[in-house]
């Protein structure tokens, strides 16, 4: 019988949702990564994933018999049905799409990042379920996507049936170094991939660059970890930069890429899915804050809250703390219902408390 269920559990684990570690020349070239090192990639920053006196048994404990209150809430969370088809062509703008997806229009560039347009985001469906509501945005409504963005390679950032469907509508992809081994088993197209490592970067042939740069994170999918790259990214064009943090815990990196980058226009920022027990790995709200002021952000927009719980906080928590933290910071804090458009063509953006109203 232990036999039968070992063999059951490896045939689900060669499931194509797990995509597929790299090989061969990508394996070659991760090799040479200054980042890897004793067969997986590393931190710049000493990472232990567990903090304050926490294991891996207490966290695994604490998910499985401690109760948590309101993770998930009660009604549906505010939702604008933005057409994404319909927007201006020309105007600069992003769109937050619940949890860590976003879609950007930069430089007359469409950027679709970390979609995950399931109703779960896990290897199995009856885990981490979306937040109760309707949710409007699909692959078969989604607009030619220039660029997809790929941080890593988490359920929560890497959904195999979103991507999928997104395959045809795709021009091209960047991503973390090793990542695109997942992609290419799910028939992307090499040609279309651009992996790249911390302070690499692809350019356009006209106006926009992007750069992958440091997160303080992990990766894995199945049983083997950090076998890809984890990224944050700088998306610049003559008129912006914008900074995704991808998954992060707060680091000196944030204070490094603002330095190297000067003012950015926006910042992208984690703010959920945070604990003590793993403080290394996902900020607190006020290291985001502070982390949000290091790369001299004069906005700061928050994410990877709001539509999937994986942590034990309320789910209102990440909004209320960060409000709090940004009071008197050096840069604006923005606070958009999933779907409302963020332009940079308007200087004085005023975005409603929705998770106040929504647990009144």
């Amino acid at each position: 019988m232990l036999a039968g269920s070992i063999t059951g559990f490896a045939k689900y684990l060669s499931r194509k949702e797990f995509g597929s570690l790299p090989d061969g020349q990508r394996l070659t070239r991760i090799q040479a990564s200054p980042n890897w090192q004793n067969g997986r990639f590393v931190n710049e920053t000493p990472t232990p994933m567990y903090t304050n006196g926490s294991s891996f048994l207490s966290v695994m404990w604490a998910f499985l018999f401690v109760k948590h209150r309101e993770t998930r809430p009660e009604h549906a969370l505010p939702v604008v049905n933005t057409d994404l088809n319909s927007l201006p062509k020309d105007e600069d703008l992003v769109l937050w799409l619940g949890h860590s997806s976003w879609f950007m229009q930069i430089g007359g560039h469409k950027i679709l990042i970390d979609p995950v347009f399931s109703d779960y985001a896990a290897p199995f469906s009856f885990m981490n379920k979306a937040f109760a509501g309707h949710y409007p945005w699909q692959a078969e409504t989604m607009p030619e996507i220039d660029y997809l963005v790929i941080s890593h390679d988490h359920w929560d950032h890497l959904d195999y049936p979103t991507l999928m469907a997104l395959k045809p509508k795709v021009k091209r992809v960047v991503t973390a170094l090793g990542v695109g081994s997942h992609l290419e088993a799910w028939g992307f197209a090499p040609h279309i991939i651009s992996e790249l490592d911390w302070h690499e970067s692809v350019a356009t042939a006209d106006n926009l660059t992007i750069h992958a740069l440091p997160a303080r994170h992990f990766s894995g999918r199945g049983l083997k970890g950090n076998k890809t790259l984890w990224a944050s990214f700088m998306f610049v064009t003559p008129a912006r930069k914008i900074f995704y943090s991808g998954d992060s815990g707060y680091g000196p990196h944030f204070r490094n890429i603002g330095d190297q980058f000067g003012p950015v226009d926006l910042a992208i920022m984690e703010n959920g899915q945070y604990d003590t027990a793993w403080q290394n790995i996902h900020m607190l709200p006020e290291e985001t804050a502070r982390a949000a002021a290091e790369l001299n952000a004069k906005a700061m927009l928050p994410g990877h809250a709001g539509r999937f719980s994986l942590s034990g906080h309320t789910w209102y928590d990440p909004y209320e703390r960060i409000t709090a933290a940004s009071r008197d910071q050096p840069y604006r804090l923005l606070t958009p219902e999933m779907g409302e458009v963020v332009s940079f063509s308007d200087t004085d953006p005023r975005f409603s408390a929705w998770w106040a109203t929504s647990t009144d």
